[in-house]
């Protein structure tokens, strides 16, 4: 992963590379304050753009949420809200940090000659929270990159179907079915790298945007750019195109209101995501399945259902321990941090109702099953 951008930007770098220890310190907001208005024209190429995105979302994150739930940022100032826009536009994304930013585009190999494993990977920005922080986003990276194998059996699945070859169909699935399960296996580590409380309390804020978020009802000015506020989702996993693809795939039918807040989410995802979904959302493979009268083909196709809700199963129990059961906590005896406190505890951080919304995406995954 790039690190480095033109030494313009090097002020961009300074405070993305010590955000932690400037949150911490209550600094930032005044060193942003001090921040010259840069252009973006010696941004190069994509790559450059994309570090940048996540430089300015990052600080952003960490401007508006320094003084934790009780004293947030109104306004983004134009140092920062000037040049985050442009970037944003540029590479079709919006101006809030990302899950794409976070999780995709935030990690760097200790040993460039080693594996893609969690002892050998680093964040490349961070927030406060230590090893949780580090933990949650690189856990959620390596379950990403479980997700690979199952979108290229997803694109199999695809030209198998085109040319009505069965058994490529059924050898697509399976490989998208063992890719669900590799990336459930993925998602234990957080048990092991991520403390609950710390991620409550510490980290979870900085992952907050400003739509139907009670904390900031009416958005964000960004300065320089709009008078009025600007309503953005933070960063979830409601981000990830990988799910997406998967129920694209699928057929899975979620209900109108959940449907319409994962359609928005695509928003934030890479146009080439974007893409990709819409593409599989074409693919009408339930109905090839049942024109086909096939029972491998169903039992393929169911099992590849069932490893999607068992994942779905398996992210409610992460919710429930990371979320709600601290959240819960933090109610009856207080927040030992200054972070997210209470204000949180129902809505994830895209905005969302967060156990309503789980539970109806399992639901209509469930729902999904082929009766043989």
């Amino acid at each position: 992963m790039l690190t480095d951008l033109p030494d313009y930007y090097q002020v961009w770098l300074d405070l993305a590379y010590n955000l932690s220890h400037l949150i911490e310190s209550g600094k930032l907001r005044d060193l942003v304050h001090k921040m010259p208005v840069l252009s973006t024209d010696f941004l190069s190429n994509h790559r450059e753009l994309m570090l940048a995105h996540l430089a300015l979302g990052a600080i952003s994150m960490g401007y508006v949420w320094q003084e934790g739930q009780h004293a947030p940022a109104q306004i983004l100032p134009k140092a920062l809200a000037w040049p985050f826009s442009i970037v944003s536009c540029k590479l079709g994304l919006p101006p809030i940090l990302t899950y794409a930013d976070s999780v995709l585009a935030n990690w760097k190999l200790r040993d460039p000659a080693g594996n893609m494993e969690i002892g050998n990977l680093d964040l490349i920005v961070s927030f406060p929270g230590g090893e949780s922080t580090r933990g949650f986003f690189l856990v959620s990276l390596l379950v990403e990159m479980a997700a690979s194998s199952g979108i290229m059996g997803a694109l199999e699945v695809m030209h198998a179907m085109e040319i009505s070859h069965l058994v490529g169909v059924r050898n697509g699935l399976a490989k998208v079915t063992q890719s669900l399960k590799k990336m459930k296996e993925a998602f234990k580590l957080m048990h092991n790298h991520v403390d609950p409380t710390i991620f409550h309390g510490k980290l979870r804020i900085f992952m907050s945007g400003w739509r139907d978020n009670p904390i900031l009802p009416r958005g964000l000015v960004y300065e320089g750019v709009s008078n009025e506020p600007i309503l953005l989702s933070g960063a979830s996993a409601a981000q990830s195109s990988t799910i997406q693809c998967f129920d694209a795939l699928l057929g899975v039918k979620h209900d109108s209101e959940t449907g319409a807040y994962l359609t928005c989410m695509r928003d934030y995802m890479p146009s080439g995501h974007r893409q990709l979904i819409e593409t599989l959302s074409c693919s009408s493979l339930r109905d090839f399945i049942l024109s086909h009268s096939s029972s491998d083909l169903c039992q393929a196709y169911n099992s590849c259902v069932s490893a999607l809700v068992e994942l779905r199963n398996y992210h409610l129990n992460i919710v429930t321990k990371y979320i709600i059961v601290p959240g819960n906590l933090a109610r009856s005896i207080g927040c030992p941090f200054r972070g997210v406190g209470t204000a949180l505890n129902s809505r994830g951080t895209g905005g969302s109702n967060l156990m309503l919304f789980l539970k109806s995406v399992r639901k209509t995954t469930q729902k999904a099953h082929i009766n043989l």
